[in-house]
């Protein structure tokens, strides 16, 4: 350990050189290195946390450098867990960065969340969380929890010493649907600076064994009015349980899924007709649109289902690529011998689109 470097942390009452110590031998493993897990990653890494995962699939895209201030221009493209490793390295060459360019599924959850001592949850979506949470209440790992809506951030830890669980928060789980991510429904570059600067406050403060956890409390920020609010729930019978994780947990990333990125699509639509179907809202498709697209809403497709035509390759869009692998995976039920594509990436990989909205 590097006393001179971390000087200002030592120094600080009711932390020490035993704080210090107790963050160079923690392990975190943060899921998702967007908004949230941008700040996490940057933070716990430059005050000295030892070992730090990374759970993350995607690539950096142009549309994520208003508030993943880690990234650069021009790391646009490339995987964010190569270009995570190349900043977080050179911000402290001292840490340990395990990088898993990957889904976090039904499948390696166990594995990889056992090997570290606290989760971060750094998702959007609801089936990665309820994942998240059922795991770490099988290996006993606390998880600390961070959600985006609009102006509105949210803070909590689960799991924590036997405290609630998400489950117990959330009991079931929404449809994909039901609450647009940030992709979809947009979001203040700063507010996810914020909320993830609360989640690595409280990932210190566990490790640390200082000041009071947000366990069974769920901190409001509201950016808007800067005011914050606390709201308490208690643990609720056998949700502390769990023994076995779900047979399913409604993955649309685990669907025999066939895919093609936003300017392969481009391409095509310069060169013929084809069937495709844009499952974006009606104020997101009057906002911009592909003008060959067909605009079937999500919430609409089972009852206009008859306006596709499965004689053909059928080309599903969205804002982000989510609600379009939701779209498939309610078509490929009702019609599996069907050839459906995923546009991944959505609307915010259009060339053109995201500089001229």
């Amino acid at each position: 350990m590097n006393k001179e470097r971390y000087l200002r942390q030592i120094t600080l009452d009711g932390f020490g050189t035993e704080g210090q110590q107790k963050l160079n031998q923690a392990k975190v493993l943060v899921v998702g290195a967007g908004g949230l897990g941008i700040p996490v990653l940057t933070y716990l890494n430059a005050m000295g946390v030892g070992t730090l995962g990374v759970v993350d699939a995607d690539v950096v895209s142009l549309s994520n450098l208003h508030r993943q201030v880690l990234f650069t221009e021009a790391m646009v493209g490339m995987p964010k867990v190569e270009a995570i490793i190349n900043q977080l390295s050179a911000q402290n060459s001292n840490t340990i960065i395990n990088t898993y360019p990957s889904y976090l599924t039904v499948s390696n959850v166990l594995d990889i969340i056992k090997e570290y001592d606290i989760v971060v949850d750094a998702t959007d979506n609801f089936p990665t969380r309820y994942l998240i949470n059922d795991a770490c209440v099988i290996l006993n790992k606390p998880f600390v929890y961070g959600a985006l809506h609009a102006f509105e951030g949210q803070v909590s830890v689960f799991n924590y010493k036997g405290g609630p669980t998400y489950r117990c928060l959330f009991p079931t789980m929404p449809s994909a649907d039901a609450v647009p991510n940030c992709n979809e429904n947009g979001v203040l570059g700063i507010l996810p600076g914020i909320i993830g600067n609360l989640q690595a406050l409280e990932v210190v403060k566990i490790i640390a064994e200082i000041g009071e956890v947000l366990s069974g409390v769920l901190l409001l920020f509201d950016t808007l009015s800067q005011r914050t609010q606390r709201m308490k729930f208690k643990l609720q019978l056998g949700n502390n349980e769990i023994k076995n994780l779900a047979s399913n947990y409604d993955f649309d990333c685990e669907l025999p899924l066939k895919s093609m990125e936003a300017n392969e699509l481009q391409q095509l639509l310069s060169s013929k007709s084809i069937e495709l179907i844009d499952v974006r809202t009606d104020k997101e498709f009057q906002r911009k649109h592909l003008k060959e697209a067909k605009h079937i809403p999500l919430s609409e497709l089972n009852n206009r289902i008859s306006e596709v035509d499965l004689e053909t390759t059928v080309y599903v869009i969205c804002q982000s690529g989510v609600r379009s692998k939701k779209a498939i995976a309610t078509m490929q039920k009702l019609f599996p011998g069907k050839d459906f594509v995923n546009v991944t990436g959505g609307m915010n990989q259009m060339k053109n689109y995201v500089d001229t909205y």
